[in-house]
């Protein structure tokens, strides 16, 4: 799959795996591809994020997605059905934060024993790449562009889809704006 990935698609994807390398996560996430995209100048998925007002709001995305991790991952939607069975989940990182330290229930490795090996791609990761593909196909395209890992994140259910959402990044905006005069959109 990863020979259909343009220049600019397998940038994210090595930006991704950095970016998990640098928080010692074991798996590159979803979230981290979302990052890496967030850091990339020139392709279409920067020129989209910033035609829908993101690029001016990059620090906003950030800080969201360092509290989802902050809540162990879950989305706000996740945590609001928690909370709908009595379970407050601020509530409960406050409590493992003041014993163990702030961002203890992140997943970053810092303080265990140092593991030198590559990070493998999480199940969420490589669903984004999936999708990405199916995209690709379906806007009868033969490349798997930057732009079409942008799209499917917007696509899978879950906190980067929720925080894209939130600062006006959604699938369907996304299309809008990636469509060309006279293309129909998907």
């Amino acid at each position: 799959m990863f020979e259909r990935f343009t220049k600019d698609a397998r940038a994210v994807v090595k930006g991704a795996v950095e970016r998990a390398e640098g928080t010692q996560a074991r798996t590159v996430g979803a979230e981290h591809l979302l990052l890496a995209l967030l850091d990339r100048e020139g392709g279409r998925a920067s020129f989209a994020l910033a035609a829908l007002g993101a690029d001016e709001r990059k620090e906003s995305v950030r800080r969201a997605l360092e509290e989802a991790r902050r809540r162990a991952g879950l989305s706000r939607a996740e945590a609001d059905a928690l909370a709908e069975l009595g379970i407050d989940v601020r509530e409960i990182v406050a409590r493992v934060e003041e014993t163990h330290g702030v961002g203890a229930m992140s997943g970053d490795r810092k303080d265990r024993d140092r593991w030198s090996g590559c990070p493998g791609f999480g199940k969420d990761a490589k669903e984004v790449l999936e999708k990405a593909l199916r995209v690709a196909l379906a806007r009868r395209e033969r490349h798997i562009g930057d732009e079409h890992i942008l799209l499917a994140l917007t696509l899978r259910p879950g906190v980067p889809a929720e925080v894209l959402a939130d600062h006006g990044v959604t699938h369907e905006s996304l299309t809008r704006v990636l469509a060309g005069p006279g293309e129909a959109c998907a």
